[in-house]
């Protein structure tokens, strides 16, 4: 008998410490084949730099990739701890869409009930968005905002063919600004959020390695 393929590798992105503290247990087994949580830095080029030298090791060959981390949400009515689900991501340097959104919906609601996921296309930027900025961004269609999901799946994919998708926490919103993560209550929601949605990325993950009919 031949011998079986290895599975695909997950990357799991992220730009900061205390995300990467939150993510800490990615990097055990359990979607199916093997982890990698990085962090990138913070920042769209930060992001690019780490992912693009992440994935030219040949054993993250076809890994897929999933950024994640906080969130500036954009809608009225939305609240720190709730979770943003990209259905595509966007900057000035293009537009990815995402694969198994409504499956990582699914199992979100499932890993962390009572919070809401909100789906919609999440836009880059360099800077952190306050005030009116904000509510421009709406305008576009977006629901959330950061800096380095949009840079982490279009590096990804110039890589290589692979899927792709994003996955946030609510930090501040329209009503909720916050000044420094992890001081305020807001802050410490979203950690906690952050720390329990590893078992929909997993099975996000293992989704990709079933045989398609």
């Amino acid at each position: 008998m031949s011998p079986q393929p290895a599975p695909a590798p997950l990357l799991i992105a992220c730009a900061l410490g205390i995300e990467q503290l939150a993510l800490r247990t990615g990097e055990r087994g359990g979607a199916g084949g093997p982890v990698t949580v990085l962090r990138t830095g913070m920042g769209p080029r930060a992001a690019e730099r780490s992912v693009t030298r992440m994935l030219a090791d040949p054993v993250l060959a076809g890994a897929a990739v999933l950024a994640t981390g906080f969130c500036a949400g954009l809608a009225p009515g939305m609240h720190p701890g709730d979770l943003v689900v990209a259905e595509e991501t966007r900057d000035p340097a293009g537009t990815i869409p995402c694969v198994g959104t409504d499956l990582l919906v699914k199992e979100l609601v499932r890993a962390v009930p009572g919070r809401t996921v909100h789906t919609g296309p999440l836009t880059g930027t360099d800077h952190v968005i306050r005030g009116q900025e904000r509510s421009e961004l709406l305008s576009t269609g977006a629901i959330a905002v950061d800096m380095e999901s949009a840079a982490t799946l279009l590096s990804a994919v110039r890589t290589g063919e692979r899927p792709v998708a994003a996955v946030r926490v609510v930090v501040d919103a329209p009503e909720h600004e916050l000044v420094r993560i992890g001081t305020l209550r807001g802050g410490i929601s979203a950690f906690r959020v952050l720390r329990s949605v590893l078992p929909a990325f997993f099975e996000w993950h293992r989704s990709l390695l079933l045989p398609r009919r």
